[in-house]
């Protein structure tokens, strides 16, 4: 699993990549607790995260009467976590049926949001205005191979003063052998210009399998992450990097508030996330 790699057509690979998170919708509605959200006081707990996170750098230290665009919503549950935030929000995602989905549970908890079915590499062009907070988090750009033009959608969706922010897995927890006794490498860190190929049936929720699993992933070392940025013209304002998950990498990680983390005894060896806040002058 993804020890293979090939030089493959970006049309092929998202195609094949589309099908597998199709798949994946009506799993992650049934994994992703989304009755918590009936509640009109809960947040996703990634976002309860990422607020505190960001708030030192928002003008009034919250989402509230902001413009944000979610690049990569998926089924929704952050970006609704968002707009019951105060935000008026925009969730981007290339999954129709994710979208769908997401939709309909704005619908069902009165949360006003808009959606765009586009991949986040042509985003500017889809998304009509732009924004105050450019948000995304977990499980993103490993699905691009294309930094610069990734970073370049960013600085065009935001408006002058804005914020950008994601928070990921880390480049080097994603080079590490997750069914391995102990710390082992196996994945190249360095993005090598080949994807690397994944079969999987279940997905990092719940317990179902999906009929396509095929899927294409990128390495790109926090290098290429930060330059991608800096080089879309934007200022980088902070990175850090993070010990806990909100999903079970390896079946050695144990439960820990906010996730899962490696066992204590090797909690300090490497960086499970990154985040980095940066803005457009």
């Amino acid at each position: 699993m993804g020890d293979d790699r090939i030089a493959i057509d970006w049309d092929a690979a998202r195609a094949s990549n589309r099908e597998n998170w199709e798949d994946r919708v009506p799993l992650h509605e049934e994994a992703y607790g989304i009755s918590d959200l009936d509640n009109p006081d809960h947040l996703s707990s990634v976002i309860r995260t990422d607020l505190t996170a960001l708030a030192p750098f928002l003008p009034s230290g919250t989402v509230a009467g902001l413009d944000v665009c979610h690049l990569q919503c998926h089924i929704g549950t952050d970006t609704l976590s968002l707009a019951r935030a105060g935000a008026r929000v925009t969730g981007v995602d290339f999954s129709p049926a994710a979208l769908a989905s997401a939709a309909g549970l704005g619908k069902r908890l009165d949360l006003n949001a808009i959606w765009v079915e586009t991949d986040v590499l042509d985003a500017r062009a889809a998304v009509a205005g732009d924004f105050d907070l450019v948000y995304t988090s977990i499980g993103t750009i490993n699905w691009l191979p294309d930094l610069d033009r990734w970073a370049s959608q960013i600085a065009g969706l935001l408006r002058s003063g804005g914020t950008f922010y994601i928070r990921d897995g880390h480049p080097v927890l994603y080079s590490l052998d997750e069914h391995a006794d102990g710390m082992r490498l196996r994945y190249p860190y360095f993005n090598t210009g080949q994807a690397q190929v994944w079969d999987e049936e279940s997905t990092y929720a719940g317990d179902g399998t999906v009929e396509h699993p095929r899927t294409y992933q990128w390495a790109h070392p926090l290098s290429d992450i930060i330059n991608s940025l800096l080089g879309s013209g934007l200022q980088i304002l902070r990175v850090d990097e993070g010990t806990t998950l909100p999903w079970k990498f390896s079946p050695r990680m144990v439960e820990v508030p906010g996730g899962f983390a490696w066992p204590e005894a090797e909690r300090d060896l490497v960086p499970c996330t990154y985040t980095i806040i940066a803005r457009k002058p």
